[in-house]
């Protein structure tokens, strides 16, 4: 049998990073800011309802906290080099919608901008912050969401840490009935 060897800490989050990297934008005062982030999970069905932690050193951080709202941008795989990009420049010193090519589009339910090249953005205000002094945790219910409908299931961009990314490749389906989600 095959020993396990140890892992540093600072690594176990590219074990269980659950999600897609995303694009989270913002707005205040008329400026538009873009910030990628890893660190997000679904807590509810109906209504959406996700959790996400930003630093309090990101530019991102105090936006959201002062206005309250952000829009959810999924990438896909071919945005791959703007996402990086994106996450190393500060919207405090550019305008990263002018300066990587990204086409913001107005949001219907919130102030930031929905990104036209990704495929899917979803509208979200936050609705908890009993966890943002303490852990930078934001509670975002989704209050409206739109996707790319002549894209199906595209491949989207998972971090693993240090500059390391993985993209889906092979998707399987199997039998499950809609009450396995509330199974435990």
């Amino acid at each position: 049998m095959r020993k396990k060897k140890e892992l540093p800490l600072a690594q176990v989050y590219g074990l269980l990073e659950p999600g897609p990297v995303v694009l989270v934008t913002t707005s205040r005062s008329g400026r538009a800011n873009i910030m990628p982030m890893t660190w997000h999970t679904m807590m509810e069905f109906e209504p959406p309802l996700v959790g996400c932690v930003i630093s309090n050193r990101n530019y991102t951080f105090g936006v959201l906290r002062a206005t309250g709202e952000c829009v959810i941008n999924v990438p896909t795989a071919e945005l791959a080099g703007t996402v990086v990009a994106c996450g190393n420049g500060s919207g405090r010193k550019m305008d990263k919608f002018e300066e990587f090519g990204l086409t913001p589009v107005a949001a219907t339910m919130v102030k930031a901008p929905l990104i036209a090249e990704c495929y899917a953005s979803l509208e979200c205000k936050v609705i908890d912050r009993k966890l943002v002094d303490q852990y930078n945790f934001f509670i975002l219910e989704v209050v409206k969401a739109w996707i790319d409908p002549r894209r199906n299931r595209p491949a989207t961009l998972h971090h693993q840490g240090e500059g390391v990314f993985r993209v889906p490749g092979r998707t399987i389906k199997l039998p499950s009935p809609k009450t396995s989600l509330l199974a435990d």
